[in-house]
């Protein structure tokens, strides 16, 4: 393994760091600093095809574990994070541009709390069984590991996500092929170290990095690789689709979001409004949770948008590194610029009215760092575009509404349909905008609240399947039903 992080990041393949066999590289880039400051493989089929058949090896003898020997292993994967809390936290924090607070308290924890859920879990992950009373005859079902199965995650939470699929995939019993997001490879790759160190078996996990259009695509069309694991964007999650889907791969697309927050008058107002920063801002907005759409009864309208944006303008945006960082830098330069060109539609298009925000920053000693202004918008109309379109950035809009039917419907007329926020003390009212909004995860008078044993997944365009708890050990795993007469 290169112990220089500013250097060079290798594959992880069969237990082992290694280059890719094209010997083909990717620039890395810092985002608070605009620089470039390593490289990573653009690993091409050769060396899929390679991880494939270390996988297929290792299949045969740790599908057979016992359920208490990969749990073990599990387990110690998560206190070797836990070790190297601030090594991790501070890779995060220079590979994807966000505070090093945030990656200490939030991104490194949970890919920990990931690894020991699923270790215990696994132990707790029971078969049916069915008695046909009277046909003297029992039914039981077993879950079987599918093989060498894929997984592919986004920059936003590099290590934080990375997990969230690998843990059940190799609890369950598979072997797996993972690519991290080029964009954000660093704590992917510190990973295997960690893993090593556990005692995970040689060609169990394998970490294969590059572009999507290369490591990806060779992912993806692979005869071998039962199933792909995705989170990203809904324009790759199709291409995804249609290509995995003739070759009858099982498939767990978790993609987009345009999630509203449904504010009511008769909400806990303080709490709420300290928890719209946070479900606004959060990880510079970068966060496919995020409530991007923040609706107002009228009522508090006009109050609510003074006190937002008198908020929002007391946000510190500066170098990751700074404990005074509430927000530091985009992921690249290219995502900037798309959610710059957003914003511009306020002028070009007149879509909406910028209430603060809106420009780039530049922070002395790194005028190249991707750093923008945490952004409200006030839109005249739910169907323009900054309320359409997800933006992925530090950006919200706001919109006045006066009934409940009113606010379902502008909640609902997106694409997209991952989560929704809902504030209000009235139990009737939750219990009816609850069951009608079109999302996956409804947040009552909170937001981000995650019990991982929760199944997590969005509707419409937003995805297919769902993962966490026992529904990701369900995807990674094929129900064969065994049934038994008897006299």
């Amino acid at each position: 393994m290169n112990n220089d992080y500013a250097t060079r990041i290798q594959n992880y393949s069969n237990g082992s760091y290694q280059d890719p066999a094209s010997n083909q590289w990717i620039d890395n880039y810092e985002p608070s600093s605009g620089k470039i400051y390593g490289d990573i493989p653009n690993s091409n089929a050769n060396d899929i095809e390679e991880a494939v058949a270390f996988a297929k090896a290792a299949f045969s003898s740790w599908s057979q574990t016992t359920i208490e020997q990969r749990s073990r292993i599990l387990l110690k994967i998560a206190d070797g994070i836990e070790a190297r809390l601030q090594q991790l936290a501070e890779a995060e924090s220079r590979d994807n541009g966000k505070p090093i607070g945030l990656a200490k308290s939030v991104d490194i924890p949970r890919a920990a709390s990931n690894f020991r859920f699923f270790g215990n879990a696994i132990t707790q992950f029971a078969s049916e069984s069915h008695e046909s009373i009277g046909l003297n005859a029992i039914n039981f079902t077993l879950r079987k590991p599918i093989g060498v199965v894929g997984c592919i995650s986004p920059w936003n939470l590099p290590l934080y996500l990375f997990t969230w699929k690998i843990a059940p995939a190799i609890a369950a019993g598979n072997c797996v092929i993972a690519k991290p997001s080029e964009v954000t490879p660093m704590t992917a790759y510190l990973l295997g170290e960690i893993c090593t160190e556990a005692g995970l078996p040689p060609g169990v996990l394998n970490i294969i990095h590059g572009l999507g259009t290369t490591t990806g695509q060779a992912i993806l069309e692979h005869p071998e690789i039962k199933a792909i694991s995705f989170t990203g964007g809904t324009k790759t999650g199709e291409h995804l689709a249609r290509t995995c889907a003739p070759m009858f791969k099982k498939l767990s697309l978790e993609l987009g979001g345009k999630n509203p927050n449904l504010i009511f008058a008769d909400c806990d107002y303080e709490h709420m409004l300290e928890t719209t920063l946070r479900s606004s801002f959060a990880n510079q907005g970068q966060i496919c949770l995020c409530g991007s759409r923040i609706f107002v009864e009228r009522s508090i309208y006009k109050k609510f948008k003074s006190d937002f944006v008198s908020r929002v303008k007391q946000l510190v945006v500066d170098h990751p590194s700074s404990t005074k960082a509430n927000l530091g830098a985009l992921v690249s330069k290219q995502h900037l610029e798309k959610v710059q060109s957003y914003i511009a539609l306020t002028k070009t298009k007149g879509q909406g009215t910028i209430l603060c925000g809106g420009n780039r920053i530049i922070i002395k000693g790194y005028e190249e760092g991707y750093y923008l202004e945490p952004t409200v918008i006030e839109v005249p109309s739910n169907t323009c575009t900054l309320n359409q379109e997800e933006i992925f950035g530090p950006v919200v809009t706001l919109m006045p509404f006066d009934t409940e039917e009113e606010v379902l419907s502008y909640a609902n007329d997106v694409t997209y349909g991952l989560s929704s926020t809902l504030w209000t003390k009235d139990i009737d009212r939750t219990m009816r905008i609850s069951n009608q909004l079109q999302a996956g995860i409804v947040w009552v008078n909170t937001w981000m609240m995650r019990d991982l044993r929760t199944p997590f997944g969005g509707v419409k365009a937003s995805g297919v399947g769902r993962e966490g708890g026992f529904e990701a050990l369900r995807f990674f795993t094929e129900s064969k039903n065994v049934c038994i007469k008897y006299s």
